[in-house]
């Protein structure tokens, strides 16, 4: 039940399609129900963007599937949707009634910079993760690197994202040694 709960808020509150839903399910997915840790959930970012189709679908199947089997990946996927469902049989009925008044299009306009802010903010959790996992160094380096290659390139984020996800897995990382002692000797592995 909680899945459901956690995904239906997500799409309640998701206004502006998945990309803004990202930062609803970050809070809800590590922060309230504590399923998964932050490099967790990066990584299932990163490869729901690879994939086709809605991110809010993909994460929702996914994270619904890893806490609850096929029964939590169908909750997370029904209340994902049916919140759109719901909300669009009620407001596209009656929005071209009211989509001219001055207050819709200022309540429309208003929400979009706190997308961004939303999105801002699950970013800059990211950044100050990053020094955990690359450090500094590299994390500026891949996100100049990513935002030059998507942007000025014009390079599709999905071809990125599973451009480094092939260079991460081809590249082994240099393994430290591991001192033990035995018997008061010390060997290293």
């Amino acid at each position: 039940m909680d899945i459901f709960v956690a995904f239906f808020r997500s799409g309640m509150l998701g206004f502006g399609g998945g990309p803004s839903t990202i930062p609803l399910v970050h809070k809800e997915v590590v922060g309230t129900f504590k399923w998964m840790n932050d490099q967790e959930f990066s990584d299932v970012l990163a490869l729901g963007n690879t994939l086709p189709g809605p991110i809010a679908t993909k994460m929702a199947g996914y994270i619904g599937y890893r806490v609850g089997g096929i029964r939590g990946m169908l909750n997370a996927v029904i209340a994902t949707v049916l919140p759109t469902i719901l909300l669009m049989l009620l407001l596209l009925t009656s929005f071209n009634k009211v989509k001219d008044h001055p207050r819709v299009e200022g309540m429309t306009n208003g929400v979009v910079p706190i997308v961004g802010v939303m999105m801002a903010t699950l970013t800059w959790d990211f950044i100050k993760k990053t020094k955990k996992g690359f450090g500094w160094k590299k994390g500026v380096f891949l996100l100049l690197g990513s935002f030059i290659v998507m942007e000025i390139l014009n390079v599709h984020p999905g071809i990125v994202i599973g451009g480094l996800l092939v260079i991460a897995v081809t590249i082994s990382d240099k393994k430290e040694k591991i001192d033990i002692q035995v018997k008061g000797n010390s060997e290293s592995l």
